[in-house]
């Protein structure tokens, strides 16, 4: 290799270790805004959860536009509209956010943090079962074993609450569904949500018109700052968003996998530290199961693409084709 030579792939790698870095602070960046999300709402009270869901698609859907604008992807947006299944699963996608979105607003303001955190916890272990239910996957010994883990801490929490975790299961579930719409749309993040903001503004531009009418809104009510705090909820749903997309483009999925647990993990951290919420012993134990069964779920995401590489080599030196399906 000559000088010319090694410098060049020297600066490729420099390169390649900066993008890296760059896209796991933009992740990290995402997932920590994310996390302190249950610091937000709670300033935009005394507006109940419906009326913050409303302003939340309101404004979401007017930053989520000036973003298409500014990144010139509008054409993006006219492509989807063209297509009826796209559209058709974008629907989708907006019902079950707004289902995610309005349950999380509810429990941040209503002393159940701990409780949102269970299910961003679970959101991973719910989608391995999505993806056994519909897409027909087939499941390995670790996330069988994660997902016994799983099942036992939910009854286990059901039994320390008297009821079962219904906002922890509403939320993953939502949030499990939203990613398989998303998926099988295959559009990208920011015109995905304009579209989904846009499909859901009718019903909250009407609800919160009617609270105007009926001198029951919020907004203006309470001061300057309390209605620029409302109106920043569209800003607060895109930079995290866009600091995600930064990431996606930027580090392996294995990686994104991993961080994804540093927003429950902060939920759980300000559940208990700052809005002091209750953890008996039985919740200790049944959030232990849910860690447990996480690690085990990361130790096979991790371990299995190496395996499947070491078989794939192993083939190839055999002269063995590789099987299909």
């Amino acid at each position: 290799m000559t000088q010319v030579q090694r410098v060049g792939t020297l600066e490729d790698l420099d390169a390649r270790a900066s993008e890296l870095r760059t896209g796991f602070l933009a992740g990290l960046a995402a997932y920590l805004m994310w996390g302190a999300f249950p610091l937000y709402f709670p300033l935009l009270e005394p507006a109940g959860a419906i009326e913050l869901l409303a302003h939340r698609v309101l404004w979401s859907a007017v930053t989520m536009l000036l973003l298409l604008v500014v990144l010139r992807r509008v054409g993006h947006l006219r492509a989807i509209l063209r297509s009826r299944r796209t559209v058709g699963l974008l629907l989708v996608a907006a019902a079950v956010i707004a289902v995610n979105w309005g349950t999380f607003i509810w429990a941040t303001t209503n002393g159940r943090v701990i409780e949102t955190s269970l299910g961003y916890f679970i959101n991973p272990l719910v989608t391995v079962v999505i993806g056994v239910v519909v897409l027909s996957e087939r499941l390995r010994g670790l996330q069988w074993a994660a997902l016994g883990l799983a099942a036992g801490a939910v009854l286990l929490l059901t039994l320390d609450y008297g009821r079962p975790p219904w906002v922890a299961l509403v939320l993953a579930c939502s949030f499990g569904t939203y990613g398989l719409a998303k998926k099988k749309a295959g559009v990208g993040a920011v015109e995905g949500l304009t579209f989904e903001s846009f499909a859901l503004t009718p019903l909250a531009g009407a609800y919160v018109g009617w609270l105007v009418v009926t001198g029951a809104s919020q907004f203006g009510g309470h001061g300057v700052a309390h209605a620029l705090l409302l109106a920043s909820a569209g800003l607060v749903t895109a930079v995290p968003l866009l600091c995600f997309g930064a990431a996606a483009t930027r580090v392996p999925l294995v990686t994104i996998g991993l961080l994804q647990y540093v927003t429950p993990t902060c939920q759980f951290l300000l559940g208990l530290l700052v809005f002091d919420e209750a953890m008996p012993t039985g919740r200790w134990v049944g959030f232990s199961l849910v860690w447990l069964a996480l690690v085990l779920l990361s130790v096979e995401m991790v371990t299995h693409p190496a395996r499947e590489r070491r078989r794939a080599r192993r083939r190839t030196a055999a002269g063995v084709a590789p099987p299909c399906g």
